[in-house]
């Protein structure tokens, strides 16, 4: 999978994409979809590069980047369902353009450049049209953490380690970075009382996950292979499945959880493709000692390089912080290669059953912690169920988020012989009801 556009050797015209740390050189050319920020402009596909955003659309309007036209129909759509829906052979072939037209030996770049908007004008929208929304269990870590709260004697579920677990989510109240929204009610059951209270959660939580966004979707009754599922997925982006945990531990059993997660979901906006991702794929987990799986779960190629390693970051800034002009306090940092399941193995999971998955589904991999208590994804378990407050650099403690709370995933992927990538920010912010 590797090819010309990822050579590390690569450099950019656009000055910042050259810059060290940058989240988004040359080699990682992310989709997303924006307008510049208060205008009434349409929404149209732009690429990540260095602080800016290259108007794809715009830029393929006037012949300064050449695309063929179903690439260039696709572009100038208000989503990125029509560019997904045409597969990773001509997202490839979009990404090859882009890295030709955006390299610094191309000598014309003036053409290219008034199409360039700072990211600091862009407004960003959800990168696609969802039309469900599925959210997996793929840490084992977190799995067995949050058992041993509830379960210390059989923490793991006994279908764990044989199946992908997931439940159905709401996509209608999913949003994108920069989003606030306001503390949740329902149902809760204190310890010690018989009878529930109807109220505002207090033990309200994020959950630090990846989004996989479905490209080519599949005909209702016929099941994706494990060794097709990267033919129909798009790319990877950060995904925060906000939990109000006291409405969640009354009403989960026994279909699982509803009102405690479907308030809201924050995305990155940025969609980095699994071209993008291919320097840095790596082994599954899933050691000889764990049991056999059912054939359609199993594929050598992907259990050698279904993996991917990638950093995760959880930062918090409170009101504090914030007034103080202090930096968000980091409270995690993780890796997804660490995950039990691969996306390969949750795609063919999911449709076995005939599920027929459609352009813009968006699936979740569930909270992503490491064995490293340190690194885990949800101050459920950094502070052991409520019971520990985790400490602050200011001297403030979070058992759980306070009201405007302001919570910031990052991710990012550095390996020997590649250029560092990254996802951009997922944020969102708690306000109060």
């Amino acid at each position: 999978m590797l090819n010309e556009t990822h050579d590390p050797a690569l450099n950019s015209w656009v000055a910042s994409a050259n810059v060290a740390g940058t989240d988004f050189p040359i080699q990682n050319l992310p989709l997303g979809v924006f307008r510049r920020r208060n205008s009434q402009e349409a929404c149209r596909v732009g690429v990540a590069i260095g602080d800016q955003v290259l108007d794809v659309a715009s830029a393929a309007a006037s012949d300064s980047l050449v695309l063929e036209p179903a690439l260039l129909r696709a572009c100038s759509a208000p989503t990125l369902n029509a560019l997904m829906a045409l597969g990773n052979v001509a997202g490839s072939s979009l990404r090859s353009t882009l890295s030709g037209a955006l390299r610094s030996s191309v000598p014309a770049t003036e053409r290219l450049r008034r199409h360039l908007v700072p990211m600091a004008d862009a407004e960003m929208a959800l990168p696609a049209e969802i039309g469900d929304y599925t959210d997996f269990y793929a840490s084992i870590h977190h799995a067995a953490a949050v058992g041993r709260l509830f379960r210390p004697d059989a923490p793991l579920p006994a279908n764990y380690r044989f199946i992908p677990i997931g439940y159905h989510g709401r996509a209608s109240s999913i949003g994108v970075s920069g989003e606030s929204f306001r503390r949740p009610s329902g149902q809760s059951l204190a310890r010690g009382e018989s009878r529930p209270v109807l109220g505002l959660s207090r033990r309200m939580d994020y959950e630090l996950e990846l989004g996989v966004w479905i490209g080519v979707g599949n005909a209702r009754g016929e099941a994706i292979r494990i060794a097709d599922a990267g033919s129909h997925i798009f790319g990877l982006s950060l995904l925060n499945d906000w939990s109000a945990r006291d409405i969640q531990a009354w009403e989960y059993q026994p279909l699982g959880p509803f009102l405690g997660k479907n308030f809201a979901t924050t995305v990155s906006p940025w969609v980095v493709t699994l071209e993008a991702l291919a320097p840095f794929r790596v082994r599954s987990v899933r050691s000889d000692a764990d049991p056999d799986l059912l054939p359609y779960l199993v594929d050598t190629k992907d259990s050698r390089m279904g993996a991917f390693d990638i950093s995760l970051e959880v930062g918090l800034l409170t009101p504090r912080l914030r007034a103080a002009g202090s930096p968000p306090a980091r409270l995690s940092v993780g890796n997804f290669r660490d995950a039990f399941w691969t996306i390969a193995q949750m795609v063919a999971h999911h449709t076995v059953s005939g599920c027929n998955l459609q352009t813009g589904d968006l699936l979740g991999t569930g909270t992503l912690s490491g064995s490293d208590p340190a690194a885990a994804g949800s101050l459920l378990e950094l502070s052991a169920g409520g019971s520990r407050p985790v400490p602050l650099p200011n001297g403030e403690t979070r058992t759980f988020l306070e009201d405007d709370d302001t919570v910031i995933l990052r991710a990012w992927c550095e390996a020997p012989g590649a250029v560092r990538i990254g996802f951009g920010a997922c944020e969102g912010t708690l306000r109060p009801a």
